[in-house]
């Protein structure tokens, strides 16, 4: 092609050669520790498998690497599947712990905490 602007050359593959690509889905954290974590998806997760998973902690956001132990359905609602995966981190980073470790105890305080109670009368109905 006229104009092209490639560094190198590619170059035609007769066949059939395959790859993978890497997308991050949305998931929601059920429940999490700085050794794992159960996640619900959309779809499933196949055992064994390693993948990158984006958390998103409050203000901080990490990436860790993550190996799929179990995968099962967990909800099936108007047609929709939902699927239940606990992953095990493989090789944190210190970063990665550390923010993990702070949500987790954020979370614990902020469930422990006690309940604000508000004292407040009825006003009755302005006329």
């Amino acid at each position: 092609m006229a104009g092209e602007k490639r560094d190198a050359e590619r170059v035609h593959i007769p066949g059939v050669v395959t790859g993978e690509v890497t997308v991050f889905e949305p998931m929601t954290i059920l429940d999490l520790s700085d050794r794992g974590s159960q996640v619900e998806t959309k779809f499933a997760l196949q055992l064994g498998s390693l993948h990158d998973f984006r958390l998103s902690l409050g203000k901080r956001s990490v990436i860790i690497k993550g190996r799929i132990v179990h995968c099962q359905i967990g909800n099936l609602l108007e047609g929709v599947v939902s699927y239940r995966t606990g992953v095990e981190f493989v090789e944190p980073s210190e970063h990665a712990l550390l923010a993990i470790r702070a949500f987790v105890e954020a979370e614990k305080n902020a469930a422990n905490a006690p309940r604000a109670i508000v004292e407040a009368e009825i006003a009755d109905d302005m006329k």
